[in-house]
């Protein structure tokens, strides 16, 4: 999937991928598609939870060598 940014969060533990999220994300502009990396097991729910909370659809997540992966589309 095409992306316009990238945000690593691996090795950071909850709420620290979400702020980092939202932060990339209120510098982007509307269309544009964030990818982020996480390691916490709890970013499976948490991402889902946020896109659900702001608006900002998950695209599509998924696992990629000890990652997940998810991608964002800025409302």
């Amino acid at each position: 999937m095409q992306f316009d940014r990238e945000l690593d969060a691996r090795g950071l533990s909850c709420p620290l991928p979400i702020v980092k999220t939202k932060k990339s994300l209120n510098d982007m502009a509307s269309g544009q598609v964030l990818k982020v990396l996480a390691t916490d097991s709890g970013s499976v729910k948490d991402m889902q939870a946020f896109s659900n909370q702001t608006g900002n659809p998950l695209v599509e997540s998924s696992q990629e060598g000890g990652a997940f992966v998810f991608y964002l589309r800025k409302k």
